[in-house]
């Protein structure tokens, strides 16, 4: 499975045309993120688009996009957040839409250089607008966090999970060995995903974070070559597990994960899986489920941070996540991929990867 690169589907249904709304723009988001909404509607959301906050796209059927505008604002008088505006995703629940985001927070009496915390903002339309809930992050651990995924469980208990940022994280292993032998880096920093029960009222965590994630220790663990690949290339002295999102299906938790520097080539997307929400989960040797094409002649770097969704019928899953080609450059567009998530395996497919795109006359401003 190492090998099948993730490629976007864009025949999504049968007779579907093979590219989305025709040869419009791409949208450009990173960490995108699709609600399907009990109005029969997909939203889209994603960092970027606009400033200090998050847009939405709007589709019926996951081919013909629209703008669907501003929806959330932060850096406001009465905010908590600042700037660094990431990763949001939104969930229909007890009647409202709630959005689940990263930003920076005011408050930072020792001048940290990464504040990050996770907030929650909430709205009678997944259109916004989207008003805090608090005048305080979700929780505060004493670390920067980022990249809340949220999950619903059969049982009526919600989980949140979260991946605690590299920042002032040095972490020995035997990869920091090695660098610190070839004189490319001193220390490794890493960033590790937890998970906590969250309050009903989704005004904070319930008892403390469970680590669930983090990248491997040993040199011969399966995962340690692409997980790694930013620091043996010599790129940056981190190693990233973030971008988590969770499904349970058949009694088992199915929890994606991205690693590697979100800014290069060697982004990429793993799985574990566990018999319980908070643990603990066993990845899959199978990993990575996505990475970039460039080997084989493809022309798509640095995939990662996706999210699922599945068909308006329910019969089919799939993944949504951001990449990079050479025209797009540093911008990362969307692409949406099939899957098959069961028997303990998740396995993404399609040639070649497509991006979702916007009809021609459809403004993203």
């Amino acid at each position: 499975m190492k090998n099948l690169i993730v490629l976007a589907v864009l025949a999504l249904f049968s007779g579907m045309p093979p590219c989305l709304a025709g040869n419009g723009s791409h949208i450009e988001f990173g960490d995108p993120f699709v609600m399907k909404a009990s109005d029969g509607k997909y939203y889209m959301y994603g960092t970027g688009g606009v400033a200090d906050g998050f847009c939405c796209y709007v589709s019926d059927d996951l081919e013909n996009w629209e703008f669907g505008g501003r929806v959330y604002r932060g850096n406001t008088a009465g905010s908590w957040t600042l700037a660094n505006f990431w990763a949001p995703e939104v969930y229909e629940m007890h009647g409202k839409y709630y959005m689940f985001f990263s930003a920076d927070w005011k408050h930072n009496p020792t001048g940290e250089k990464e504040n990050f915390r996770i907030g929650v903002a909430v709205s009678d339309s997944p259109m916004g607008p989207f008003k805090e809930i608090s005048d305080r992050p979700l929780f505060d651990p004493g670390y920067p966090v980022i990249d809340a995924n949220v999950l619903a469980d059969a049982d009526g208990k919600y989980y949140i999970y979260f991946s605690r940022c590299c920042y002032k994280h040095p972490v020995e292993s035997e990869i920091s060995e090695w660098a610190r032998e070839k004189g490319m880096f001193d220390h490794i920093e890493e960033s590790w995903v937890y998970g906590a029960e969250l309050a009903p009222d989704f005004s904070g965590i319930i008892g403390e974070p469970v680590l669930l994630l983090r990248p491997p220790v040993k040199m011969d663990d399966v995962q340690a070559e692409w997980e790694s690949r930013s620091v043996t290339s010599g790129e940056v002295n981190r190693r990233w597990t973030e971008g988590s999102f969770i499904i349970r299906k058949d009694d088992l938790y199915y929890m994606m994960y991205s690693a590697n520097f979100f800014a290069g080539e060697d982004y990429a997307v793993g799985y574990a899986t566990s018999a319980s929400p908070l643990g603990p989960f066993v990845k899959s040797e199978d990993n990575p489920v996505l990475e970039k094409n460039t080997g084989r002649g493809g022309d798509i770097t640095g995939v990662g941070h996706n999210c699922i969704t599945s068909s308006p019928d329910g019969s089919q899953l799939y993944c949504v996540y951001h990449g990079r080609t050479s025209a797009t450059g540093n911008a990362r567009i969307v692409f949406i991929s099939r899957m098959e998530v069961g028997d303990g395996r998740i396995v993404i497919s399609g040639e070649p990867f497509r991006p979702v795109r916007l009809p021609e006359s459809s403004s993203a401003r």
